[in-house]
């Protein structure tokens, strides 16, 4: 591990061990995603000047009206996609940010395919992947709303912006017996898990949450 990786002070290993025990105390119970989280170094997917805060349980800005989703809500969502019986081979992720979700599910999957529509935050998510040699997530600069049709179907999906409506293509995207975790809402959102069944679609919500919008357009 680069000593950059290690961390210090607010970064150190210790904070992150405090982390862990917090998500614990939230409910966080899977062992994959509390030893991913445990290992993968958080502040370097932020600016070195909130890299002291990367370990708090909040969210924080990654610049371009972005912002890094609090731990416990990357550990709650990735908990849910992993729940499914199916073997997750492929997921999608629908806003790279700041890569730190990507990075967590690129630990626990065969393959992470992600879109961004922000360029500059796309770029310093690729950087960041090839430092800590993550070779297994496809990055593509697109219009979230859209998903990546060229790969579906998907084991599982995660968006990581609140739609109003959860799109079309992103539920055809699904592979059967796949999971949609999202945000979906306005002012008031709701964290949403759809399961795809040979009768349809399954709606379930799980908690009342905040996140960014999801917007459309390139930048």
């Amino acid at each position: 591990m680069k000593p950059e990786h290690r961390g210090i002070g607010m970064t150190s290993q210790r904070t992150r061990e405090r982390m862990i025990k917090r998500l614990q105390d939230q409910g966080i119970a899977d062992p994959r995603v509390l030893d991913v989280m445990r290992t993968l170094p958080r502040h370097i997917f932020m600016d070195e000047a909130l890299a002291s805060r990367s370990y708090e349980d909040t969210a924080l800005p990654i610049g371009y009206g972005q912002t890094i989703s609090q731990p416990y809500i990357v550990a709650r969502m990735t908990e849910i996609l992993l729940e499914t019986s199916t073997v997750l081979e492929k997921v999608l992720e629908v806003g790279t940010g700041s890569g730190y979700q990507t990075a967590v599910l690129a630990k626990l999957v065969k393959s992470v395919y992600s879109v961004e529509r922000i360029r500059p935050l796309q770029d310093n998510a690729r950087r960041r992947f090839q430092e800590l040699n993550l070779y297994n997530i496809m990055l593509h600069h697109s219009d979230g709303t859209w998903g990546w049709q060229e790969h579906a179907p998907y084991d599982g999906i995660i968006v990581t912006a609140a739609p109003a409506q959860i799109p079309d293509s992103l539920l055809e995207q699904l592979a059967l017996g796949g999971r949609l975790v999202t945000p979906v809402g306005g002012q008031q959102q709701q964290l949403t898990v759809i399961t795809k069944t040979p009768a349809g679609y399954e709606k379930e919500v799980v908690k009342q949450v905040t996140f960014v919008p999801m917007l459309s357009g390139l930048e």
